[in-house]
């Protein structure tokens, strides 16, 4: 069963290379010029035997000389262009594999980013790619090579001598029986050195990107500790594969001192004797060389390969994962109708039912509201709504139709989201404005966007305007800025569903103001739903659903909820009765 398993692993890893489409050409003259180097070599003693065996200055013909130097140059040419050919052919394998993976990642599921961390993500992305890279540019021609140097020098050497080829072919099983087990170990450590090469990215991920919590929560010392004991893992081993290869390393050189002291000793006898030349002990010496050291190179290949199995195997899970196909299904164009939600459940995997049984209609041109106490499922509804989720049961429909019918491409075209936390990619503010858009964008109307958000505000004050850098995540920009930048983004879009996860929680009061009739404005004649923390900010809207522990348990208007909801009526008479106070104070 396993060897089923590993087989269809080797087939895994073969499948993903093809699936590149590596250069034919490029792989069959770097592989024969690489075979061409490889025999030009095994002839070299074969010429300096002769050369031995007739070492006068007198019997030394100038055609010996020539052969010699053409079979070093030939050689060398041929090498330095295959090593070329297949470092170029490993280069464009895993740019096209990475390429793809690229592709990939951006089209999974929302699913798969709750499941997976990010370093893990990126670590295939790279480490694992490079695995790839390293074995077809580097280790398959030192493969191939040994194997043809070993069989030819070895058929060579039978012809000449066989009893003392036997000799050199009784430590090749040896020698083997002693590196297998440390090249399966090496084996065991590469892999564990990768997920912890994983688990390190994973960190550094994480806790730069968050550096200002860090430094805000004193966290210096706690996130030290934890990458001191992941550099440490790394470290223990590193320094347990330098063991493995301080071992190979001797071996290797103990088994060749070994036979040649064998070859020149046995040798020099048979020599003594007239039964070998000079010359051919010279050659033995040589081909020697030629067996032992690609046993090293065939060793590091099986070890490298077992190593892009296992990568291979992370990178095809990605490639195998549920991916969204966006443009798949009909183009949704013209008014938004009626949209309507109809018995949708909806949780997590291997979680608890976070929605349940949730119907309700948003009409064209309406303002919805969704209120509740927090971890009620409101955000969970606007992902489903979205159709970053499915859910487990129910239906979506857009005019009587089921959403799922559309593409997803054109559905989230019609959808300006503003979330609570806005999103800022590094870049410049226009860059960020402008995100998402499908055409080129005209500087006027990005002004007007920004004007209407009340962004041109602290904007204009910049020096460099809409072309200022706002730093990696907008780190330059304070909280309501980045809010701003947001709304105007959703306003560009002039999209005709709203979705607004209370857009102006960011902002100052004054600022709050402007944007809220900004808001005004454009959900006129737009379908807009809104989360609501702040009831003040919701009580003029035309539906508002309460939803508690995933169940929407009223439905109506804000005086239709404050007379038949008892936990609405609660937090409107908490949150009105604080803010009229805050009200009167201001006054």
């Amino acid at each position: 069963m396993k060897e089923g398993h590993q087989k269809g692993n080797w087939k895994a890893f073969i499948l993903l290379v093809r699936q590149t489409k590596p250069s034919i050409w490029m792989l069959s003259v770097a592989v024969t010029l690489s075979i061409i180097s490889t025999l030009v070599s095994l002839v070299v003693p074969l010429f300096t035997k002769g050369l031995v065996d007739s070492f006068t200055v007198d019997s030394i013909k100038p055609s010996q000389i020539v052969m010699l130097v053409v079979s070093f140059i030939i050689s060398a040419i041929s090498g330095g262009i295959s090593i070329y050919l297949l470092n170029r052919l490993g280069q464009e394998v895993v740019a096209k594999l990475r390429d793809r993976l690229w592709k990939k990642l951006l089209k999974l599921t929302i699913p798969y980013y709750d499941n997976h961390r990010t370093g893990d993500t990126i670590s295939r992305m790279t480490n694992d790619t490079a695995v790839l890279k390293g074995l077809v540019s580097e280790h398959v021609t030192g493969f191939f090579n040994g194997v043809i140097s070993m069989v030819g020098a070895i058929v060579i050497l039978l012809l000449l001598d066989w009893k003392m080829t036997l000799i050199i072919l009784a430590a090749i099983p040896v020698t083997a029986a002693v590196l297998v087990p440390l090249g399966r170990m090496m084996l065991q450590i590469s892999r564990r050195l990768q997920d912890e090469t994983a688990d390190f990215t994973t960190i550094l991920n994480q806790v730069l990107s968050e550096i200002r919590l860090v430094k805000a929560s004193n966290a210096e010392e706690r996130e030290t500790g934890i990458g001191q004991k992941a550099i440490a893992g790394l470290l223990k081993l590193g320094i347990r594969e330098g063991k493995i290869q301080a071992f190979i390393g001797p071996i290797i050189s103990f088994v060749m001192m070994g036979l040649m002291v064998l070859i020149i000793g046995y040798g020099g006898m048979r020599v003594s004797t007239g039964a070998l030349s000079a010359g051919d002990l010279v050659a033995f010496i040589l081909y020697l060389v030629q067996i032992i050291m690609p046993m090293n190179q065939i060793t590091v290949f099986f070890t490298q390969l077992q190593k892009s199995v296992g990568a291979t195997e992370r990178i095809v899970s990605i490639l195998e994962d549920r991916q969204e196909n966006v443009s798949e299904g009909k183009t949704l164009s013209g008014p938004i109708q009626t949209i309507q939600l109809e018995n949708v459940h909806f949780s997590y995997e291997k979680g608890d039912t976070v929605l349940h049984d949730i119907s309700f209609k948003l009409e064209p041109g309406k303002v919805t509201a969704v209120v509740g106490p927090s971890g009620g499922g409101k955000t969970t509804l606007f992902s489903i709504i979205e159709r970053f989720y499915l859910p487990d049961s129910g239906i979506i429909r857009v005019g009587g139709l089921d959403v799922s019918g559309y593409s997803l491409e054109s559905w989230r075209r019609q959808i300006g989201y503003v979330p609570q936390e806005s999103p800022i990619i590094a870049g410049t503010i226009r860059d960020n404005i402008c995100y998402g858009m499908e055409r080129e964008v005209a500087d006027e109307e990005v002004q007007r966007a920004a004007h209407m958000a009340y962004a041109d505000i602290f904007i204009e004050d910049l020096p460099e305007g809409y072309q200022t850098e706002v730093g990696e995540r907008g780190i330059k920009l304070s909280g309501g800025q980045r809010q701003r930048i947001s709304i105007a983004r959703a306003l560009l879009r002039n999209p005709q569903i709203l979705m607004l996860d209370e857009a102006t929680s960011s902002l100052d009061s004054q600022s709050e103001v402007f944007v809220q009739k900004a808001l005004q404005n454009l959900m006129k004649g737009r379908t807009t739903l809104v989360i609501a923390h702040r009831l003040s900010t919701v009580v003029d809207a035309d539906q508002i659903l309460f939803i508690e522990k995933g169940h929407i348990t009223g439905v109506g208007t804000h005086h239709e909820l404050v007379d038949s909801h008892h936990m609405y009526r609660e937090f409107a008479n908490q949150q009105l009765r604080i803010a009229d106070s805050s009200t009167q104070a201001g006054v």
